[in-house]
């Protein structure tokens, strides 16, 4: 199963992911992504809203996976007197964020990679990332990159796509007999594991199952490339899809009411940095409670 495939992935030595392929796409998706990325910007705005639970302003914000920035331009209106540094893998991402700020308002760029963050230790209150762990790999790796430079009871807020992201797709994929060329993510229990195990508390985890509709396959797959979510599996499959390739694909995937539809489950999640080092040596044990684990639907 899927699932299982994705532990299997988690316990491997080597990277899931290609970063350079990553980094390419998202550089040539920095000029399309706002326009294309209707559901990012919903998904971005119902976190932003989750930062309200800090119980005092943050001084130092990172925006992780920032994108072209719109989240940190938003986070420095709320909070000006905080330094907002957004960092990103793409460059070209980098580039547009002064696009969504004031010159009196500046919002500080770092280009680097989620797994190797050019910070000290214990040096932000709050760290947000929308959309962007779903690309790094091992998760609790990345976790505890993050927890590094979170000051003690810091706030960290995220969004990650789960395993039922574009399930229609990796359907049809399968219908032909062919891997699916999508990017595995993790489930929402391999999530919360994550956290525990990392060192955070407190965590509230939650999912959300959207649908988006489409002209045809086509237009589905076009949004894809526009906003930079391509199959970044470093074992995947080159080259283009032929002709018969495309139509049986085009075959194999579900109509509704002439139009396609394409399932995004969100995973988001609330979690704080203890002041004090509590990790125990049965960390890796981490259980969540279904109370802790909710679904809506939109």
């Amino acid at each position: 199963t899927y699932c299982e495939f994705y532990t299997k992935t988690m316990k491997d030595t080597e990277q899931l992911f290609q970063q350079q392929h990553i980094k390419q796409h998202f550089s040539r998706a920095a000029a399309s992504y706002l326009a294309a990325a209707a559901l990012q910007k919903e998904v971005e705005a119902r976190l932003l809203e989750q930062a309200d639970y800090l119980q005092q302003a943050p001084s130092r914000i990172l925006d992780l996976g920032s994108g072209p920035g719109r989240a940190s331009g938003l986070l420095k209106k709320k909070w000006p007197n905080a330094e907002v540094i957004a960092v990103d893998i793409a460059m070209p991402m980098l580039q547009k964020v002064p696009e969504h700020t004031r010159f009196w308002r500046p919002v500080k760029r770092v280009c680097a990679n989620a797994m190797q963050l050019p910070f000290h230790d214990n040096s932000f209150d709050l760290v947000f990332s929308s959309l962007c762990l779903q690309w790094a790999h091992p998760l609790p790796q990345a976790l505890q990159e993050i927890r590094r430079i979170m000051r003690p009871e810091a706030m960290l807020l995220f969004t990650t796509f789960g395993p039922d992201t574009l399930l229609e797709l990796r359907e049809a994929y399968i219908a032909i007999g062919e891997t699916p060329a999508i990017s595995p993510f993790a489930a929402i229990q391999q999530v919360g594991d994550g956290l525990q195990g990392s060192g955070f508390y407190n965590n509230v985890l939650d999912r959300e199952s959207y649908t988006m509709s489409y002209a045809d396959l086509r237009a589905l797959m076009k949004e894809l490339h526009n906003i930079g979510a391509t199959d970044a599996r470093a074992d995947r499959k080159r080259g283009l899809m032929g002709k018969n390739r495309w139509q049986a694909l085009n075959n194999a995937y579900p109509i509704h009411e002439n139009r396609v539809q394409s399932t995004w489950e969100v995973i988001s999640a609330m979690a704080f940095k203890r002041s004090i080092n509590t990790r125990t040596a049965d960390a890796s044990l981490a259980t969540i409670s279904p109370d802790q684990i909710t679904r809506r639907v939109r």
